[in-house]
């Protein structure tokens, strides 16, 4: 019960089902996801820590970026109400207005020009 309540409690916020919806189309770092969601970075950190408690994304280091993906749903050591919820989810809200404007920005932004002179 408790592991099924993390997982509905990550995903009771907005901006935490957009930030999936995004993660879900390509890799991304905080500073693109702030950015495209119009929040404030440490606020888009606080979204991302909860959905990676919950065990709905993923995180690595890459150099000085930490990027942030969807769990291998594939693997054995995946939550199963990850997996149920994570695969449903690449069909549902496809056709809402919020999720079709965020995912038309996805390509037009790029880590290294929003915060490539923070980080180097």
């Amino acid at each position: 019960m408790r592991e099924f309540l993390k997982v509905m409690k990550a995903l009771s916020d907005p901006n935490r089902v957009m930030i999936l919806k995004m993660v879900e189309k390509r890799v991304m770092c905080v500073c693109e996801i702030h950015t495209i969601l119009g929040i404030a970075q440490s606020t888009a950190s606080k979204h991302l820590k909860i959905l990676e408690d919950a065990g709905l994304v993923r995180s690595y280091k890459d150099g000085l970026w930490v990027n942030f993906t969807l769990p291998d749903i594939s693997k054995s050591d995946v939550n199963p109400y990850i997996v149920n919820i994570l695969s449903n989810l690449k069909g549902w809200l496809n056709d809402d207005v919020d999720v079709i404007n965020l995912t038309e920005k996805l390509p037009k932004v790029q880590r290294e020009i929003i915060c490539g002179a923070k980080k180097g």
